[in-house]
């Protein structure tokens, strides 16, 4: 009978966990750490490039007819001169 009387203490892990002060526990949903499947820096690169790819392609898409893919370049890049800025004539 000693067996019986012990059985209607057991919870199921939820009910367990959930008497649990928070942050004790806590690894085994919430805080899972796995490490990332690329390195840091060539994930900030990456992000660097394809915003570099992003403003260029905006700029093109905006530019004027008269002005070049090399005009583009240069004031995305931030060198250009009022030469390359102005309509050709």
């Amino acid at each position: 009978m000693a067996e019986g009387k012990g059985e209607w203490k057991k919870m199921d892990p939820q009910a367990e966990a959930s008497k649990r002060p928070p942050g004790h526990g806590a690894t085994e949903v919430l805080h899972q750490r796995k490490s990332l499947p690329f390195n840091f820096t060539t994930v900030t690169i990456a992000g660097l490039l394809i915003t570099a790819a992003v403003g260029y392609s905006v700029l093109y898409a905006k530019k004027k007819p008269e002005a070049t893919a090399s005009d583009v370049a240069k004031v995305s890049v931030g060198v250009a001169t009022p030469q390359d800025t102005h309509p050709k004539k």
